[in-house]
């Protein structure tokens, strides 16, 4: 008799997501926000600092599964410069 096949130990299909943080504290804050993304399959990262602006702003294309989308805002939310981490 065969056993059943387990579908809970499939990956997760991967979704193509826009993510958008804004921080403060220019371009120094960079290479942290770089490591929130640490084990992300990231595609394209913009980063946008102007002089004289308060916030900044970083916006990437990820791909990661469904149930992973949240744990990555959490964790750039969680950096002491990021104000908001939100789906673009």
């Amino acid at each position: 008799m065969s056993s059943p096949t387990s579908f809970a130990s499939r990956p997760a299909m991967l979704l193509r997501r826009r993510i958008a943080a804004y921080f403060t504290g220019g371009a120094e804050e960079i290479p942290a926000l770089v490591r929130g993304l640490d084990g992300t399959l990231v595609h394209e990262l913009s980063v946008d600092i102007k002089d004289g602006v308060r916030e900044s702003s970083m916006v990437c294309a990820v791909l990661l599964g469904g149930d992973e989308i949240d744990a990555l805002l959490d964790r750039l939310r969680a950096l002491p410069a990021v104000v908001s981490a939100e789906l673009a």
